[in-house]
C-alpha cells in the first residue's frame, strides 16, 4: 500500500511538474534569445543570452509604457481587492447571521453572478451613461463587481464556523453593530481574508479581457495589454514578447508561492468546520 501511495506521488509530481514548470522554462529560454534564436520557436538552448538586452527594450518600449501598465494594474488590483474584501465579508456575515426570506433570493443573485457571463455591450452603455468608461474608477468597479460573487461565498461559509456566543457578548457589552464586526468577527477572518486577497489580486492583474472591453486607451494601459507590443500582422518580436510575458508572470507567481498554503486552508476552512 505504502509504495503504490508513493508511486502516485512520484507520478503526480512528476505530471505537475510537465504542466507548470516546462511552460514556464519554455518561455524563459524564449525571452533571453536573440531574436532569430526566438522566431524558430523551439524548446533549446539560447545560442546568445540576451536577457539584459531584451529585458531594457522590453521597459524601454513605447516610451516605458510597461512601467504605466504595472501601475495601472496595482492600482486596480489594490482598490478592487480591498472593497472586495470589506463588501464580501459584510454581506457574508448578514447573510450568515440574519436570517430572513430574502436571504435565498441574495445568494441566488450571488449564484447568478458567478454563473452568467457578463454581457459586455449593456455593462459598456451603462458606464458611458455613469461617465466611467475608459477610467480607472470604472475598471475598479468592474473588478469588484465579477468577483464579488466568490468572495461573498468564502465569507459566508467561514464566518459560519464562529460561534454566535461571540457577537452576542459584544453585544451586551455595549458595542454596536459596526464595531462588533470590524472589532470582533474581522479579526477572526485571517485565513479567508488572505484567500480572497491572494486569488482576487492574482485573477484581477493577469485580467485580460476586461481592461481591453472596458479600459481602452494607451493612458489606461494594464500589464496583459502591453503584449501587444510586440506582436502584430506582419512583425513578431517574438524574444521580446516572452521577456514581457516573463515580466508580467512573476509577480503573480511569487504572490501565489509564498501564499499557496493560506489559499487552501482559506478555502477548505468553512466546509471542514462547517
Amino acid at each position: 500500500m505504502k509504495t503504490r501511495q508513493y508511486l502516485i506521488g512520484v507520478a503526480s509530481l512528476a505530471g505537475a511538474l510537465f504542466i507548470f514548470v516546462v511552460p514556464f522554462l519554455f518561455i524563459f529560454l524564449t525571452a533571453v534569445k536573440s531574436p532569430a534564436d526566438a522566431a524558430s520557436m523551439d524548446f533549446s538552448w539560447p545560442e546568445q543570452w540576451q536577457f539584459w538586452q531584451n529585458f531594457k527594450e522590453v521597459l524601454k518600449t513605447g516610451d516605458y509604457i510597461l512601467l504605466l501598465a504595472y501601475w495601472n494594474s496595482t492600482l486596480i488590483t489594490v482598490f478592487a481587492v480591498t472593497m472586495l474584501v470589506i463588501f464580501g465579508a459584510m454581506v457574508g456575515y448578514i447573510l450568515n447571521r440574519r436570517r430572513s426570506p430574502w436571504n435565498k433570493v441574495i445568494m441566488a443573485f450571488v449564484l447568478a453572478g458567478l454563473m452568467i457571463p457578463p454581457a459586455v455591450v449593456p455593462t459598456i452603455w451603462v458606464l458611458q451613461q455613469l461617465n466611467l468608461f475608459k477610467t480607472i474608477y470604472g475598471m475598479i468597479l468592474i473588478q469588484c463587481a465579477y468577483g464579488l460573487g466568490f468572495s461573498i461565498l468564502l465569507f459566508s461559509q467561514f464566518i459560519g464556523t464562529i460561534p454566535r456566543d461571540l457577537d452576542e457578548a459584544a453585544r451586551i457589552d455595549g458595542a454596536s453593530p459596526l464595531q462588533i464586526f470590524f472589532k470582533v468577527i474581522m479579526p477572526l477572518l485571517k485565513p479567508v481574508t488572505v484567500t480572497v486577497i491572494v486569488v482576487q489580486s492574482i485573477s484581477i492583474f493577469n485580467d485580460f479581457t476586461h481592461p481591453l472591453y472596458y479600459l481602452p486607451g494607451r493612458d489606461n494601459v494594464t500589464v496583459q495589454l502591453t503584449l501587444y507590443n510586440f506582436q502584430s500582422q506582419f512583425v513578431s518580436q517574438m524574444n521580446l514578447l516572452f521577456m514581457n510575458i516573463l515580466l508580467v508572470t512573476i509577480p503573480p507567481l511569487v504572490v501565489f508561492i509564498f501564499f499557496n498554503r493560506q489559499i487552501v486552508a482559506g478555502m477548505t476552512a468553512g466546509a471542514v468546520k462547517g
